[in-house]
């Protein structure tokens, strides 16, 4: 009777502050909410991110070690215990990860959960297809679009949607699915390697970009509205953002030399007050960390 007990300090005990801190247990969860209404402020507690680690040793140190934090990411105990940093996540992403999900009732099949788990690791930066998703894990869509919402609810991934406004030949109802932490994505899949031996570097570097910039919007106050963008003839954009009306487009580039680097015209065509801007290794700081408080 957690909700009620907690709701009966927060109504008796008028000098006393409650701090209720716990994992995402779903049934938890339920019990916690509907007596508490009113009464609480919720926190998310997001791994660690690039900007307090930068508070935490410098802004330099941590640019320097940016290509191990898109191998092994932010996990509290990865970073404090960097020589055990893959025993960590081995042993997380094997267990810990899940352990909400399968202590749940209506998970009945866990080796199913770990197959879409894994294949939405090795899907990384594209858009993925519940259709697809059952065919490769021999389910169904229901059933992968449940497993995929269980997951999401115990803060393994999230889903970015797609930007539909002004073109027939944009994208409904697509969506990309992200890791909140790139180490365990790796996990997952099994690979360490570093990233001049990897063929994923530029999905890693967007999922890394887009968490944290989340974290960062989330630390400032900001309220922003998120998507990526693409059309029926393939053009796209890696990650579009709305804060009090305006709109921002950025693409994430690894690589500089690599890839083109050219806003596609039908979306400043479509989005003409809409700012673009390309983050790359030399300026993805400003992109990622908040702007100092007033």
């Amino acid at each position: 009777n957690i909700g009620i007990t907690l709701k009966l300090m927060a109504d008796n005990l008028k000098n006393v502050q409650v701090i209720a801190t716990g994992s995402s247990a779903f049934e938890l969860a339920n019990r916690i909410n509907e007596p508490l209404t009113g009464r609480k402020y919720e926190f998310f507690l997001y791994p660690i991110s690039f900007g307090e680690m930068v508070d935490h040793t410098s802004l330099l140190e941590e640019r320097r070690l940016v290509e191990r934090r898109m191998i092994y990411g932010f996990y509290p105990e990865v970073v404090t215990k960097p020589a055990e940093a893959r025993e960590n996540l081995n042993l997380i992403s094997s267990s810990y990860l899940y352990k909400d999900i399968f202590e749940w009732k209506q998970i009945k099949k866990p080796a199913l959960l770990e197959n879409i788990l894994q294949a939405l690791a090795l899907q990384l930066g594209n858009e993925v297809s519940y259709l697809e998703l059952a065919q490769l894990t021999r389910s169904d869509n229901e059933t992968i679009e449940r497993y995929i919402t269980l997951l999401e609810s115990a803060f393994v991934i999230f889903r970015l949607g797609s930007l539909s406004r002004n073109l027939r030949s944009e994208l409904k109802r697509s969506r990309k699915i992200y890791f909140w932490d790139v180490g365990i994505r790796n996990a997952i899949i099994k690979n360490f390697n570093p990233l001049h031996l990897r063929n994923d570097t530029g999905a890693l570097w967007e999922n890394f970009l887009i968490v944290e910039r989340i974290k960062s919007n989330a630390y400032a106050n900001r309220l922003t509205n998120k998507w990526f963008w693409r059309t029926h003839t393939l053009q796209e954009i890696d990650y579009v953002e709305e804060e009090s009306g305006k709109m921002a487009a950025f693409e994430f580039k690894w690589n500089m030399h690599k890839t083109s680097s050219v806003f596609p015209r039908t979306f400043q065509q479509a989005y003409p007050e809409a700012t673009t801007k390309i983050i790359d290794q030399k300026n993805f700081t400003d992109f990622i960390l908040s702007p100092p408080q007033p």
